[in-house]
């Protein structure tokens, strides 16, 4: 895969996802994550995780990125590539809800940039995440 998600380098969306990862609300864990979502437009969306007490709404980095771009009027199936980072090891991956929303919203070859506070990063596709992805096609939509 390329270092760069035209227009923007691999850097440069990780500098993004850090900037998202900032605003994360995290009282209860304390673990910030961030995420960044490209439009085809070539438009960042920002997402961070949100906490709640009662854990179950809690919002991860990756899903409020894609929810807010579909708010923003992006179309499902548009985007360029999302990145997303945390202070990890090793570069973070997306929850198994995450890359479901991934499935649904974004093409299965898209990138996905994972990456850590270290500066260490991967590059996957959606469906590398997710192989064999419950979709549409499974609803005979």
């Amino acid at each position: 895969m390329s270092s760069k998600v035209h227009p923007y380098s691999i850097e440069q969306l990780l500098e993004a996802a850090k900037e998202a990862r900032s605003r994360a609300y995290i009282p209860y864990s304390g673990f910030a994550v961030g995420a960044i979502a490209i439009d085809a437009q070539d438009r960042l969306h920002y997402g961070c995780n949100v906490e709640n007490a009662a854990y179950g709404p809690t919002n991860c980095a990756e899903r409020t990125a894609l929810f807010r771009a579909i708010a923003d009027g992006c179309e499902a199936g548009e985007f360029k590539a999302v990145a997303v980072i945390a202070e990890t090891e090793h570069p973070i991956t997306p929850c198994g809800v995450c890359r479901q929303v991934l499935a649904e919203l974004c093409q299965p070859d898209m990138p996905v940039i994972l990456g850590n506070m270290a500066g260490d990063f991967r590059m996957t596709t959606v469906s590398e995440l997710l192989p064999g992805a419950f979709t549409s096609r499974e609803l005979n939509k």
